[in-house]
């Protein structure tokens, strides 16, 4: 890797977007500093770092140019380190494994969110606990009312309040296994046979619905809703298929990266656990 200032990230700890990114940086073996806005507050943020160019995290600092987007930021790693690679070197496979990429990126991860949100807005206490959990000094000097103000922007900004739209997220979410699953077909991998930015897309997107205990955040439960959606998927070849996408490419590099990251904590704009590790498991169902 050419010799560059260390990067810089900012995510939000229990983002499936930003285990995108962050799985992308440790797969890599990239160390990177990180700062962790509140949800909700990472819009300004987000705003603020990339000049409007982006309205969300994760956002990259490396060698001082800003970039926002979990798949332009994956590019940027390539670029960077290219191996190990995320990229397949034959074009064709590099296309599909792009094109994956990018179905997953729309077609799934805005509904997992969206379906995921709905839940926890309806459920201020497992809404409360979960941010005390992944920013605990930003969460305490906002107050009450400031969480209040944080749960109307989320619900407002990813359309989560809506009954109706938290079906079709549903619907959405279910496609998307089948997809995968086809897919898949009888392989293991997405594309060429091996780990690529298809497989960690798809897999990461997921998180927030397996909850393998490898990723950033190790969350044991969600809200009741989520969870009996959890008990249907979970005997799904792509439930399952996402677990074993952590065990195998995830676990050891979670654990390397609390070694290897440098993490800012601020009540303005960070909730980081001070080492610089993963996270305590966070119960949101109590």
């Amino acid at each position: 890797m050419e010799r560059v200032k260390q990067p810089t990230l900012w995510h939000i700890s229990i983002s499936h977007y930003s285990e995108k990114a962050r799985w992308a940086l440790d797969y890599k073996g990239i160390p990177y500093k990180s700062h962790t806005p509140m949800p909700g507050a990472h819009i300004p943020v987000a705003q603020w770092l990339t000049r409007g160019r982006h309205y969300t995290v994760p956002v990259i600092e490396i060698d001082g140019e800003r970039i926002g987007d979990s798949t332009a930021i994956i590019a940027a790693l390539e670029k960077l380190q290219p191996e190990p690679a995320l990229y397949p070197s034959s074009t064709a496979e590099r296309q599909r494994a792009l094109a994956l990429e990018e179905w997953f990126d729309e077609e799934l991860g805005p509904y997992v969110r969206r379906l995921v949100f709905h839940e926890l807005l309806r459920d201020p206490e497992r809404f409360a606990e979960l941010g005390a959990h992944t920013a605990p000094t930003a969460f305490r000097v906002m107050g009450p009312a400031g969480r209040r103000v944080m749960q109307a922007m989320i619900g407002r900004r990813y359309n989560a309040r809506s009954d109706e739209e938290a079906a079709k997220a549903l619907e959405k979410v279910q496609a998307g296994f089948d997809y995968l699953e086809t897919e898949l077909g009888t392989g293991e991998y997405l594309v060429g046979g091996t780990f690529t930015v298809a497989d960690l897309t798809a897999a990461s997107l997921l998180y927030p619905l397996v909850l393998p205990p490898e990723a950033y955040v190790a969350i044991e439960r969600m809200p009741e809703p989520i969870e009996d959606l959890r008990m249907q998927l979970r005997e799904r070849r792509g439930y399952q298929w996402v677990e074993e996408m952590f065990h195998r490419h995830r676990a050891h590099l979670a654990a390397d990266s609390q070694s290897s990251q440098t993490a800012t904590v601020s009540a303005a704009s960070s909730g980081d656990d001070p080492s610089g590790g993963k996270s305590r498991p966070a119960n949101l169902t109590g």
